[in-house]
């Protein structure tokens, strides 16, 4: 790791946010933590309560509540946490509009102020809010990244241990598709120490699993009446690990696609190599007719969401 290494968590106030930077600042991952918020005080108390944490596990991490944006200057990465969460009874899609607004403003201060970071966003609806951030901030695509995949994966890895009883740690689950109802777990693609989940449930016990993956987000929000925050913060760390270390790890993530999958133009959720420059290389899988008419399904969830966008020149390119 790099020195100069800098991370930089707008909405870092809330409980995701918050989940982020103290996973970051845990594992020393980064030199300096910047947390932005428009609560100033909740965020200096945050940092301060971090930098005791850190101080304890004898980590060399700093962090820092930013006084403005001119804070996030020299920031390799900058994660968009900000945003309405969804209540009980609430879509992602209800979302759409509010928190449009709230990331178009946080990317214009991105580009001002951290022109050559790496953008993770976590603002949901997450495929859609992936399009806006780089249609508003204009870079390239592989440095837009939505994070999703490892949040969804790592659902369906708990659900299939709950059929097993066992294999707790050598389960690897893959979740292709949009952050949202038309996700698409891949049964085929998950393994349980290299054995596929495939030899050991059956085909009513993975549909299960897969019904218990697309739901596993509103299950949370149903029992606690918002959001889930642990698992989310610490999958956006790790992507955050995977660029800083440069590790070319191979994680699902949201990203702009154009012609893989057949899909143009469109963020998704397929396997990328996550290094230093962001999104290396988008990886295809073989899907089957039915996964691949699945996948279609959530494009096309995602696409309806931009076109609404789109219709009402929210980027004002009519």
């Amino acid at each position: 790791m790099a020195q100069s290494s800098k991370v930089s968590i707008v909405g870092a106030g809330g409980n995701v946010g918050s989940i982020v930077a103290y996973s970051i600042a845990m594992q020393g991952l980064a030199h300096e933590v910047i947390l932005v918020d428009r609560d100033k005080d909740r965020a200096e108390g945050k940092a301060l309560d971090m930098n005791q944490a850190a101080a304890a596990v004898r980590t060399h991490s700093i962090v820092k509540a930013a006084k403005d944006y001119t804070d996030i200057e020299g920031s390799k990465v900058v994660v968009i946490t900000a945003g309405f969460p969804r209540k009980p009874g609430m879509s992602r899609d209800d979302l759409l509009f509010a928190n449009a607004d709230i990331v178009s403003e946080i990317t214009e201060n991105i580009v001002k102020h951290a022109p050559d970071s790496i953008i993770i966003v976590v603002t949901n609806p997450l495929d859609t809010m992936t399009y806006v951030a780089l249609k508003k901030s204009g870079f390239p695509k592989h440095r837009v990244i939505g994070m999703a995949g490892i949040l969804d994966g790592a659902r369906m890895t708990h659900f299939i241990y709950e059929k097993l009883g066992f294999g707790a740690g050598q389960i690897r689950a893959t979740v292709i598709g949009g952050h949202g109802d038309y996700m698409v777990p891949l049964p085929r693609y998950s393994t349980v120490a290299g054995i596929p989940i495939t030899d050991l449930l059956t085909p009513m016990e993975l549909e299960e699993v897969v019904e218990a993956t697309k739901k596993g987000g509103a299950q949370i929000v149903q029992l606690m009446g918002t959001s889930a925050y642990f698992a989310p913060g610490k999958a956006t760390a790790i992507m955050v690990e995977a660029i800083l270390k440069d590790s070319k790890k191979i994680y699902p993530c949201s990203t702009l696609l154009e012609g893989e999958y057949g899909v143009h133009g469109i963020p998704n959720g397929v396997p990328v190599t996550l290094g230093a420059n962001g999104v290396e290389e988008i990886i295809e899988l073989q899907l089957t007719p039915r996964e691949r008419k699945e996948f279609q399904r959530s494009v096309d969830s995602v696409k309806e969401l931009i076109d609404i966008l789109e219709d009402q020149n929210y980027f004002g390119d009519k």
